[in-house]
This record gives C-alpha cells, structure tokens and sequence, in this order.
C-alpha cells in the first residue's frame, strides 16, 4: 500500500479527491497467527516454533507467547497443523520483483501458511521470466535446500510448459495462474469465468462500450481473463474494439497511462475492466481528474479485492481471489509430494470458487 501511495503522490501530488485513507473494521471472528504474534510483540516464526515445540525460543518468549495465545483465543489452523513434521523444512517461492499489492498480499498469505506448518520459505523476486532464467533460479532455490518450488506467474508458466523441470526433482506448485499447466500443480480460480462475470455485471448495469486493461499478456492468467471479457461481449452482441483493449503491466504507473489514453477519446469507454486492482485505482484518479462522476458516467471494476479496493472511492467491485487458501492447498501438495516421493509428484489442477464483490464502482 505504501508503494502504491508513494506512486499516486509521486505523479500527480496528494490523494486527496479519492483516496480514504480509513481502515477496514477489525474482524474478531477469527485470530490469526499474526495477530498472536503483534500482541506477544515476535515474529510469526516464532508463534509457530512455540505452538509446535520448533526452534529455539527462550523461556520469556515462550511465556509471553502462551499469554497472548490464551487471551486471544488462538486456534491454530488445523490443515497446517497437520502439514507439521509432513517432511518439507524449506520451500523456495519465486515472483516477479513488481509494485504489486496482489503479489504483496500474496507473498503475505504464504508466509503465513508457511509460519503455521514451520516450514522455511526461500523468497526469491525475479525480473526475467524467460525460462531458462526462471530454471538458473530454481537450481539455485534447490541447490540452497529447497525441498520443493512454488510459483507465480509469469514464472509458473514458464516452468510448467517445459518437460525439463523434472530434472530439478522436486514438486512444483503454482498460484493464480489461468489454466493448468502440464508439468507442475497449479492452485488457481478459474478466471475466464470471473472476467466473464465481471463484464456480465456492467453490462446488465447498461454499460455497452466496455474497455478492458490486461496484465502482460505473457501471463497466462491475464490472457483468461481477456478472454471472459470477450466472451461475454460476443453473447450479448456487443463488438470487440481493439482501441478499448490496452495490454498494460499490472501496475498502477501502467492504469494511469491507459486511462488517459481511454477516457481522451472521443468516443470514450462508459465502462473499463481492470485486470487488477491497482489499475483500477489508476483509472479511478484519471476519471476524477477528469471530472467524470463514478459510476454515474464510467463503471470501474478491479481484481483481486486487494486492500486497495477499500481504500478508494468509490470502493471497487472486484473479484476475491482467496490467496489463502491456495497458499494452503499449494503447502499441502508439496507437503504430500514430499513425504511419498516413491510415488513421484502428481501435478494437479485445483480451481478454487472466486467471489464477486460489488462495491458503489459500478
């Protein structure tokens, strides 16, 4: 969030039109880990090296951790309880290095699935998503004693297209990407059909000239969800413009532009599909440096519902990816994969339901 900020202020100075800087209400229906670990005032590790008997902790910590516990009714999460002792110490995670709030909250969810099983997490951010690139970064992860892989895209796709992984010898799980891959597990919502949704929702609002902002479209997840926005054009008879249809990076710098670049024509779009959050917050700014009333004259909608989709105005109407629980699943098949290598490691596809929110952006 705080990159995000440093970007709005950095191009076009304070966020004062629609920014809201308030946060979102507590929810006490569930402590988390992190939660125990804020109040005993350490680190998620070592909440976790307490609760499983892990590590070296001194007695003080300990104390001051059982206390925080116990005042906040902590219950450790029992699908990561019974990851712990599975046989992975050390898992490699390689990403893009990006001003990402997904890619933040996403490296945040693993880590904290990593805390609770007591597992180790080698993070790795990477700029070449070439293949031979991503596989020089992955030697390096196994070779410094990763037990098994987990990616994000761009990198999963360029591992799990390629028969040579199996040469690296251990089980590969990726994240968030837009289809299955052949050679490695892949933990993902299907999101052609959340683009498609999404598009759906402003066209039933009465929007008919809809834009579309991709991610890089070496991403496998940004091609699907440029193809859910076309498909739910197509069955409504609406014409596919290649002028509303700009390929940006995912970022916030990348939404501005494309925005700018939309809402100056002349025939402007009266609806734009971000691929991401971050974009749509770009495309927010421009609208209300622009003078366009939201959603009165432009729908907007993200991806994600990131943190950011709450810290705008209006809030966005967005998909919910539940990171969490594919941090989870991706833990348990490299935890599985691990502990019966006899059998080899099963790539698997997991589609994991997506949500939509709808907020006052459309």
């Amino acid at each position: 969030m705080r990159t995000i900020l440093t970007s709005i202020m950095k191009h076009h100075g304070p966020p004062t039109s629609f920014l809201v800087m308030s946060r979102r209400p507590s929810d006490h229906s569930r402590v988390t880990l992190h939660a125990v670990a804020t109040r005993a005032g350490v680190s998620a590790m070592t909440v976790s090296n307490v609760i499983n008997g892990t590590g070296r902790v001194s007695a003080d910590t300990r104390e001051r951790v059982l206390s925080a516990i116990g005042e906040l009714g902590y219950v450790p999460n029992q699908s990561a309880r019974r990851l712990t002792g599975a046989g992975v110490t050390c898992v490699g995670l390689i990403c893009a290095d990006v001003d990402s709030v997904f890619v933040e909250m996403t490296l945040a969810a693993v880590a904290v699935v990593a805390a609770e099983c007591g597992v180790q997490l080698q993070i790795r951010s990477a700029a070449d998503p070439s293949l031979e690139a991503t596989i020089d970064v992955a030697r390096d992860l196994v070779g410094k004693g990763a037990q098994a892989l987990m990616l994000l895209p761009p990198y999963a796709e360029a591992l799990g297209q390629d028969p040579r992984v199996a040469a690296l010898d251990v089980p590969i799980a990726a994240i968030a990407t837009g289809h299955a891959l052949p050679y490695i597990a892949t933990i993902r919502i299907d999101n052609r059909s959340a683009a498609k949704s999404m598009t759906e929702l402003v066209i039933a609002h009465g929007r008919r000239r809809i834009a579309v902002l991709s991610g890089p479209l070496h991403h496998s997840d940004s091609v699907a969800r440029v193809e859910g926005y076309r498909d739910a054009l197509r069955e409504h008879a609406l014409p596919i413009d290649p002028a509303l249809c700009i390929e940006c990076d995912f970022t916030f710098q990348s939404g501005l532009v494309a925005a700018q670049q939309l809402l100056s024509l002349e025939n402007r779009p009266d609806a734009i599909i971000a691929g991401n959050d971050d974009m749509a917050a770009a495309v927010l700014w421009i609208a209300h440096h622009s003078g366009l009333s939201i959603p009165g004259d432009l729908s907007v909608t993200g991806f994600d519902d990131t943190v950011l989709a709450t810290r705008v105005w209006p809030p966005l109407t967005t998909v919910r990816q539940p990171v969490r629980v594919m941090a989870a699943a991706a833990m348990e098949y490299l935890s599985g994969s691990v502990r019966h290598p006899q059998s080899g490691p099963v790539p698997l596809d997991t589609v994991i339901p997506f949500e939509m929110i709808e907020r006052g952006s459309v």
